[in-house]
């Protein structure tokens, strides 16, 4: 059989004989054998057992394997596994020869090593650490067989390894900081009690009243039992414990709050009475916050009819430190006579009424009658009062969430105006629509009043533009309903009346048809849209829109449909016009030298073409100014025909007009000074080419006027 399946007689003959001595020393030691063949991962983990030491894990980017106690060696190249080397192996025999050698190689799992070498293995643990998820502390865990890593960052529990660091953290970041999510009556009592007793402390403005976290560890650690060390050794603890004494871990007010933690309540109280109103008061001590001292809580609905008159006065535990304060931030010269001023203090809030008229005009008179010293109200500078002696508001909804806080009652009535506009929508439900194609109202109110304001709070209805359908809405502003209802009222009018795109492209000629293909927009339909918009702006303007009532429309899109089509071709005239011109432009550009001294010339020249020729510029720039767009663009082009000959006086130029657009962006750019955008412009023709003629008055001084006049 051998000789017919060429295999060596006496390797099976060894085989035989080792076959049979494992047999016998299974029966030896009670192994029961079986007939049912192993899985290849099976007989490896058997050998691996006794190749402990000959495992081998691959070095990345090379072909080497690092074994035992920082042995490297290399596969046999006679292995089967020697083309491709797999991460982990083991190797029956290692030999030595020019390099080390491993013969008989299988590829095995590092997981294999752990159960199999639990004895020879080294561990070594590292950032412990408070996990919320498990309750516990866990470390990060490295395992290693005789050099060779086996785990490389595991998460284990920490409470087997170091029972007194790991019942400390849990004591610490569990129970007295709370980063646990047990529901444990206990720990929502002492929590409760813990925020009562901390409102001491925001109010007498003290950091020593609480108990501190050492105290509160002290009580927690000679209360529990020294082998709880995580949550479930807590759990299972604590399920005992509390039937025998449920108020063991009960925090009480004794070992909370000092002998000194007496608070006045009426010097602190915790609301504020204005009238009918009771506005509740809370307190915070956390200098450089925004909600440092004391917060005046005002319900939304409430807000128009609280008052700002007494607020100054604040409440009558911090009204000295407030004198003091006063006092303080008066001239040099005024305050040397009332030295020392915590006396004078004293003696003016003693002779203080408070609720009449402002504190300021209270503590002049009081330092003319106490010191003799006349001051004036002006005199304080209430800008150096510290934050905690300023009153502060917060505005809050239905729910308590806070809408809006600050110091001014009246800004915030500005700042939350938005927010009734939700409020708004039982009084504007009539108008309210949506996906609307034509008009199907009555009447568009210019304003509504929010019922139970006073008149003070309105809404303004307007046409809003959704795309393929225009809508009604309450908007904030006056503003805003304008531009909202020019916008609307143009989608309406494009919704309902007969489109002339297809009647005024019949009418292009081919080189017209050319312009528009090379348009920013990116297509010809684009910039057809594009002239059409801003034909339907001019005709709005003309027809006195836009509509606020069914017969207005109606004669507003009589007056537009009879005027559309002639005036949406003239609108593409003149945008083909400025199109050419661009193009004109943008070739002299191209064929500017490239020389340095020219470079910020063809910088400004490009970014003016690009704010003047764009995606939707016809529309941006409405039909009547197009021809003065096509006077800059061809200012440009002479400018450019001048550039090389007189660089220093372009520049001189360019860096003056450069100054103004710098004021004009920093004021708002078209939204603060919309008239200075052409201003520029014309600016720039007179400076450069003036021969092309200027529209009105552009000079650096008219403009700067302007710019004040705009922005107030």
């Amino acid at each position: 059989m051998c000789h017919a399946e060429f295999l060596h007689y006496l390797r099976a003959r060894e085989w035989q004989d080792l076959a049979g001595s494992l047999r016998r020393s299974a029966r030896s030691v009670g192994v029961t054998l079986n007939l049912k063949p192993a899985a290849p991962d099976e007989i490896h983990r058997a050998l691996l057992a006794g190749l402990l030491s000959h495992a081998g894990m691959r070095d990345a980017g090379r072909r080497e394997y690092e074994g035992a106690r920082g042995a490297r060696f290399t596969l046999s190249p006679g292995s089967a596994l020697a083309r491709k080397p797999p991460a982990w192996v083991m190797v029956a025999e290692l030999v030595e020869t020019t390099r080390l050698l491993g013969h008989t190689a299988a590829q095995i799992q590092p997981r294999w090593l752990e159960p199999l070498a639990g004895h020879l293995i080294k561990r070594t643990y590292s950032e412990p650490h408070w996990e919320r998820k498990r309750a516990s502390v866990v470390a990060t865990e490295r395992a290693t067989l005789y050099g060779l890593p086996v785990v490389a960052g595991r998460t284990v529990a920490y409470g087997a390894i170091d029972p007194e660091l790991s019942r400390r953290l849990f004591i610490q970041r569990a129970l007295i900081e709370g980063d646990w999510n047990a529901r444990h009556r206990f720990l929502e009592d002492n929590r409760r009690l813990l925020e009562e007793v901390e409102e001491l402390e925001h109010r007498a403005r003290r950091r020593d009243i609480v108990a501190t976290e050492a105290q509160l560890y002290d009580f927690y650690d000679a209360r529990i039992s020294a082998e709880v060390v995580s949550g479930a050794h807590f759990d299972r603890w604590w399920k005992a414990e509390r039937r025998r004494e449920p108020a063991r871990l009960s925090f009480t007010r004794e070992l909370l709050v000092g002998d000194s933690a007496a608070i006045d309540a009426q010097a602190l109280p915790g609301a504020w009475r204005q009238g009918e109103l009771e506005l509740p008061l809370s307190y915070r001590f956390e200098p450089g916050s925004d909600e440092d001292g004391v917060t005046v809580h005002v319900p939304l609905k409430a807000l128009a009819q609280v008052r700002a008159d007494g607020f100054d006065w604040l409440v009558p535990g911090m009204r000295e430190e407030l004198v003091i304060a006063l006092i303080r931030s008066l001239p040099k010269d005024l305050r040397r006579p009332l030295v020392p001023i915590p006396e004078t203090a004293a003696l003016i809030v003693a002779g203080l009424q408070p609720g009449r008229g402002a504190i300021v005009e209270a503590v002049a008179r009081g330092l003319e009658r106490a010191r003799g010293v006349r001051v004036e109200p002006g005199q304080f500078d209430l800008d150096r009062l510290p934050a905690h002696l300023r009153p502060r508001f917060a505005v809050q909804d239905e729910g308590g969430a806070t809408v809006a806080a600050g110091e001014d009652l009246d800004a915030l009535r500005e700042q939350v105006r938005p927010r009734l506009r939700a409020q708004l929508a039982a009084a504007t439900a009539p108008y309210e629509r949506s996906g609307r194609r034509d008009w199907t109202i009555a009447d568009l109110p210019r304003s509504i009043a929010l019922p139970g304001t006073g008149e003070r709070v309105r809404a303004y209805p307007a046409l809003v533009d959704e795309g393929a359908s225009v809508a009604v809405r309450a908007l904030e502003t006056p503003a805003a309903q304008a531009t909202a209802m020019h916008a609307g009222t143009r989608r309406l009018l494009a919704l309902t009346v007969p489109s002339p795109l297809r009647a005024v492209k019949r009418g292009l000629g081919g080189a017209a048809t050319l312009t528009l293909a090379g348009a920013p927009h990116g297509a010809a339909a684009a910039v057809l849209e594009d002239a059409l918009v801003a034909a339907l702006d001019t005709l709005i303007a003309s027809g006195g829109g836009p509509a606020w009532d069914e017969a207005g429309f109606a004669a507003l899109r009589a007056h537009v449909t009879r005027q559309l089509t002639e005036t949406t071709a003239a609108v593409l005239a003149d945008v083909i016009a400025v199109l050419d011109a661009a193009a004109e432009l943008r070739r002299r550009l191209d064929e500017l030298p490239a020389d340095a001294a020219l470079q910020p010339a063809r910088l400004d020249l490009a970014t003016q073409l690009g704010g003047l020729v764009h995606p939707g510029f016809a529309a941006a720039t409405g039909a009547d100014r197009l021809p003065d767009v096509v006077r800059y663009l061809r200012a440009a082009i002479r400018r450019l025909e001048r550039l090389p000959s007189a660089i220093a006086a372009d520049r001189d130029r360019m860096n003056a007009i450069h100054e103004l657009e710098q004021e004009y962006r920093a004021r708002g750019g078209r939204a603060g000074a919309p008239a200075v955008h052409w201003m520029l412009q014309e600016l720039r023709v007179a400076q450069f080419a003036q021969g092309l003629g200027v529209r009105g008055r552009a000079s650096a001084k008219q403009i700067r006027r302007e710019l004040a006049a705009a922005t107030g």
